[in-house]
C-alpha cells in the first residue's frame, strides 16, 4: 500500500509548498472533491484492471490496448475539460501510442494488423477499459487542480496529491481490512521497505499532479512516454540487448511525439 506509506511524504511536500509560496490552504468545494475522487478511485480501479487483463490468456494483446490511454486522455481532456487539442499535440499523442505499440506489440510478425482485427476479443476490451480508467484519472487530477481557483499551481498540486492519497488509502485499506486483513498486516509489518516506495511514488505523484496542474493532460501524458526511452537507453547499457527493426521504428516515433510536445 505505496498510499498509505505515501502520505507523510504529501504532507511534507505540502508543508514545504506552504512555506515556499506563503499560500494558505485552499478551501475544498464540492467540485474539486467530485474530480479528486474521480481520479483517484479510477487510478485503483485501472491498476486492478491491469493486473485481470495480465491473467488473460493473450494478455499481451490486452496490455497493448491499456497503451491507447494517451489516446484517450486527449478525448477525455476535451470532452470533461475543455482542454483544447492542436493539430501538433494531436500528432505527438498518435506518434507516441503509435510507438507505444510498436514497442510492445501483442504479434511482432503483424503488429498493426492484430491490433486492428482484435479489438473486439475479450482481452482487448479488458486493455481498452484499462487504457480509458487510467485517462479518467489523469483527467480527475488535472480537473481536481482546476477546481482550485485563485491558488497557486504548487499549491494545488501539492493539496490535491494529500487528498488523493487520503482517499485511496482509505478506499483501498477499507476493502482490505473487510477482505484480506493478513495482507494489511504484512503491509504493516513491512514498514521499513514500503517507507520507500511511498517516498518514491509520492515523489513521482508529486511531479506529475504539478504538470497537471500547468497544462492539460493530454500534454502531461505525451511527456511522460518519455519513461519508455530510459528504460530502452538503460536496457541497452546494462544488459547489452540489441532492439529490432520494430523497436527501433516505436524509438523513433516515441521521440518524435515527445519531442512535438516539449516544443509545443
Amino acid at each position: 500500500m505505496r498510499f498509505l506509506y505515501g502520505i507523510p511524504f504529501a504532507l511534507l511536500w505540502l508543508l514545504a509548498v506552504q512555506k515556499l509560496t506563503a499560500a494558505p490552504l485552499p478551501a475544498a468545494a464540492a467540485g474539486f472533491a467530485f474530480w479528486v475522487l474521480l481520479g483517484a478511485l479510477s487510478q485503483i480501479a485501472a491498476t486492478a484492471l491491469l493486473l485481470r487483463t495480465m491473467h488473460e490468456r493473450n494478455f499481451a494483446l490486452g496490455v497493448a490496448y491499456s497503451k491507447t490511454e494517451v489516446l484517450q486522455v486527449a478525448v477525455f481532456g476535451l470532452a470533461f475539460l475543455g482542454d483544447p487539442i492542436g493539430l501538433p499535440a494531436a500528432l505527438a499523442v498518435g506518434s507516441g501510442t503509435l510507438g507505444v505499440l510498436l514497442l510492445s506489440p501483442a504479434d511482432r510478425e503483424r503488429p498493426i494488423r492484430t491490433l486492428l482485427t482484435g479489438w473486439t476479443s475479450r482481452t482487448a476490451l479488458l486493455g481498452l477499459a484499462c487504457g480509458a480508467l487510467f485517462a479518467l484519472s489523469a483527467v480527475g487530477y488535472r480537473g481536481a487542480t482546476l477546481a482550485l481557483p485563485d491558488t497557486p499551481f504548487l499549491m494545488a498540486a501539492a493539496f490535491t496529491l494529500v487528498a488523493a492519497q487520503v482517499l485511496q488509502t482509505c478506499a483501498l485499506g477499507g476493502w482490505l481490512l473487510v477482505r484480506e486483513l493478513r495482507v494489511v498486516r504484512k503491509v504493516l509489518a513491512a514498514w521499513r521497505i514500503s517507507l520507500f516506495a511511498g517516498l518514491m511514488g509520492a515523489a513521482a505523484s508529486a511531479g506529475w499532479f504539478t504538470a497537471f496542474a500547468l497544462t492539460t493532460a493530454a500534454h502531461v501524458r505525451t511527456l511522460g512516454l518519455i519513461e519508455l526511452l530510459f528504460s530502452y537507453v538503460v536496457s541497452r547499457r546494462l544488459f547489452r540487448e540489441r532492439l529490432t527493426r520494430l523497436e527501433l521504428a516505436g524509438i523513433g516515433l516515441l521521440t518524435l511525439g515527445v519531442a512535438i510536445i516539449s516544443l509545443t
